[in-house]
Parts: structure tokens; C-alpha cells; sequence
């Protein structure tokens, strides 16, 4: 089967990193909308028209499922593309209610883009759940940036986020919600900050689980094979040059040093 992963920027790799290890024998796009990334700080209209285009290319290809694996773009457009497109289409949204699942009735704090914190969708999935009064949102939109130009550890990031979690008593909280894929890329400073009792939920696990039983795939865990087949695209284009294809292994090589963090 051939599978597409969409995101506005190279945050969805954690989505296709997580799938090479239980789905290593599928074939795999990878679709990177580098033009107009980040999608989190645009307006609703402009990542509408974005993932109209990004899926006219995708299914242009021939694929047999796509991931949207960027919270902002599921927020924005799923339920539209899933309205005109015949195929299996899995979105992701804030784990938020794994949190709860997981951790019981302590405080989760929700971490994303600006549009998805501020997304009527977010607001439908918290009052589902019923645990509002424990339950705070939380922008951070430079990571976004930082992640784009592989700037995963630095003072500058260390200080936007010492900043950003300072009105927080983390003590009370279980855990924080990745709720963007380019949160990933920085556990460890995020480990640094905070104290050992705050654990990381994200939504890759649950996705892949939702694209499994709407494609009817199967894990293959055990199963590992030396060289997938990937195209990469970053807005249409196929990426076939050594610098990018390497700008895009030191991305996977980090995503494998976060993976147990």
C-alpha cells in the first residue's frame, strides 16, 4: 500500500518515523508544504486553499491513503477532504483525552499552534472528555520556526520555553500534550525544564492505529527492512538532491534520540 504523510513542515516525520517502525514493508510519501509552512499562525482560508492543492498532488500520485499528519490541517480541512475523496484519510488531534486515559484526575496542559489552541475543535474534543476544569492550552508557535531551521537545542530555545511554562505550577500537572508533530524534536529540553513527574502524550500512536484499522493494515514490528521505499516531496517538488535528503536523515536521526524520551 502506498501511504501519504502530509504536513505543513518536516513536524509530520515523527508520524512517518513512528510508522517505519511498525509498518516497515508499506510504501510511503512524505509531502512537507515547505512553502508555506507554518500553517499554525495563518488564517483558516489560506490552510484551506493549502491542503486543497497539497491533496490534488497526493492523489495525482496514486496513493492509497494520506495521513494529515499536522494538527492544524486536521482542525482545518479533514472533514472536508474526507467529503470529497473516496480513500482512508486519518487526521490527528491533541491527545488530550489519552492524557486523562493515562494519568487520571491530574492537571494536562495542551501544547500547539495558535489556530489549533484557538480551533473550535479543540474546544468539542475537551467538553467530550468532560475534564475541563483540569485541562489548560497552551501556543507555542516558535517551535515551530526552531524546528524548521534544525534548531533543537540553544539558549533561544531554552529561554522561549523556560518562558512560556513559567506561569505553570508543574507540580500538579501528569503530563503535556504534544499537539503539533514539530514538538517532538524537542523533548530533551523540554525534560530539562520540567519536573520528572510531567510525562509526554502525542497523537502518532493513536493516528497510526486509526490509518491501520481504516486501510485494514497489520503491524509488522518484528518485521524490519534495511531500506524503505519513501519519495519525499516538500511543496510538489520530488527531493532528490544530497543536501535536502540529508537536511531530512539529521530530522529522522533526532526523532530517533527523542523516541524514549
Amino acid at each position: 500500500m502506498k501511504i501519504a504523510f502530509f504536513d505543513s513542515g518536516i513536524g509530520g516525520l515523527s508520524v512517518l518515523h513512528h510508522a517505519l517502525k511498525i509498518l516497515p514493508n508499506e510504501k510511503f510519501i512524505f509531502f512537507a508544504d515547505e512553502d508555506h509552512v507554518p500553517y499554525g499562525t495563518k488564517t483558516r482560508e489560506e490552510v484551506m486553499q493549502f491542503v486543497d492543492d497539497a491533496f490534488k498532488f497526493l492523489i495525482s500520485l496514486n496513493v492509497d491513503a494520506i495521513v494529515v499528519a499536522c494538527n492544524t490541517a486536521t482542525s482545518v480541512a479533514v472533514r472536508e477532504m474526507r467529503r470529497r475523496y473516496d480513500l482512508p484519510i486519518v487526521g490527528m488531534e491533541p491527545a488530550v483525552k489519552r492524557a486523562i486515559d493515562l494519568y487520571g484526575d491530574q492537571r494536562v496542559l495542551v501544547t500547539a499552534t495558535p489556530i489549533t489552541i484557538n480551533s473550535e475543535k479543540i474546544q468539542i474534543l475537551i467538553d467530550k472528555i468532560g475534564k475541563r476544569d483540569l485541562i489548560d492550552l497552551l501556543a507555542l508557535p516558535k517551535l515551530v520556526d526552531f524546528a524548521e531551521r534544525q534548531e533543537f537545542i540553544s539558549a533561544d530555545v531554552e529561554n522561549y520555553l523556560r518562558e512560556k511554562f513559567s506561569a505553570y505550577n508543574f507540580e500538579k500537572y501528569s503530563s503535556i500534550v504534544l499537539g503539533c508533530t514539530h514538538f517532538n524534536y524537542f523533548k530533551d529540553t523540554m525534560r530539562k525544564i520540567l519536573p520528572d513527574n510531567v510525562k509526554f502524550v502525542d497523537g502518532n500512536e493513536g493516528t497510526l492505529k486509526e490509518l491501520m484499522r481504516r486501510a485494514n493494515l497489520s503491524p509488522t514490528i518484528d518485521q524490519k527492512i534495511s531500506a524503505p521505499e519513501i519519495k519525499f516531496y516538500f511543496s510538489k517538488r520530488e527531493i532528490v538532491e544530497t543536501d535536502q535528503l540529508e537536511r531530512i536523515k539529521i530530522y529522522l536521526q533526532r526523532l530517533d534520540e527523542m523516541y524514549i524520551i
